[in-house]
């Protein structure tokens, strides 16, 4: 019997329903939609396309990847964040929409047209610095990650976003191997429990790093580490942006607040919960902060430290 993309899109929405989706005839029409490189509206008008044998059992092999749980984005190894297209391995967390929280809290406090330097620690598929320097086009920006993988991973994601030019990628453990400073900083560190991964959607445990997740007995130890290093990475009047979890604002505002940080705002997520603070270093500075950043000269490198 010939396969069509109608036929084959049935049958997918009849096995994701066996397997107990909620709507299995529009999850079955977003991942054969995504195989096939077509928005789910576009495959009505190519109802009556004929698949051949390879494209079938690739259909196939996504629809009973997605009905045991996995998520669309690892099938694909992609996702899409602020509009952009970023590729994933299995070292990268999986970009998620309450992050752009992150992205639009910075956007709203800068100059946008400032020749800014930018650092993203953890930064993983390099979503957060990404997202910013496509906005951000005279900035530079440096991102960091203790995964060699994460870290070259997201260089291949800003070459294909056009982007290479202005972003250096480094693997590093937080903040540690570098020697400059700057104008903002981004992060969205693991902050689960180490007794809550289990507790997590099969989608998050099973397919997200546990290096990407894990924070410790109480979800605050990334915290604690990044927020030694800020003293030596941040200019005066510096912003830093970074994502927290479900109850952790207070928590993590005094870890901050204990190195010298100001906190300016909590911003909330599309959902209502807190998930992005925003805070700026006055170290044993009587000056009032600047209406704008001071800005760093852009260099085309970053100075790492020498063992």
């Amino acid at each position: 019997m010939t396969a069509t993309v109608s036929s084959v899109l049935t049958e997918a929405a009849a096995a994701l329903s066996k397997s107990g989706h909620i709507e299995p005839r529009r999850r079955a029409r977003q991942v054969i939609g995504a195989s096939l490189g077509l928005e789910p509206a576009e495959l009505l008008l190519y109802a009556d396309r004929v698949l051949d044998g390879p494209q079938v059992e690739q259909l196939r092999s996504h629809t009973e990847r997605l009905a045991a749980g996995e998520p669309l984005s690892r099938i694909l190894s992609r996702r899409e964040f602020w509009g952009l297209n970023f590729d994933l391995t299995a070292e990268t967390l999986d970009p998620r929409p309450e992050s752009e929280t992150v992205v639009a809290a910075v956007l709203a406090r800068v100059d946008r047209k400032a020749p800014l330097r930018l650092l993203d620690l953890g930064t993983g598929s390099g979503c957060l610095l990404l997202a910013l320097l496509s906005e951000l086009h005279a900035a530079f920006g440096v991102g960091v990650d203790l995964s060699p993988s994460a870290a070259a991973m997201a260089e291949r994601n800003a070459q294909s976003l056009g982007l290479a030019e202005r972003a250096r990628f480094f693997v590093a453990d937080w903040g540690s191997a570098l020697a400059e400073r700057f104008d903002i900083i981004v992060a969205n560190p693991p902050y689960v429990t180490t007794s809550a991964l289990e507790e997590l959607p099969l989608e998050v445990s099973r397919y997200d790093p546990a290096l990407a997740l894990d924070g410790g007995d109480d979800g605050l130890r990334a915290y604690r580490v990044i927020a030694t290093h800020i003293s030596h990475l941040m200019a005066v009047f510096a912003l830093f942006a970074l994502e927290v979890g479900a109850g952790q604002a207070s928590a993590v505002a005094a870890i901050l607040g204990s190195h010298g940080l100001s906190i300016e705002a909590i911003e909330r997520d599309l959902a209502g919960r807190q998930r992005c603070l925003v805070a700026r270093w006055q170290p044993n500075c009587r000056m009032r902060p600047k209406k704008t950043l001071e800005y760093a000269t852009i260099a085309s490198t970053v100075t790492v430290k020498q063992d």
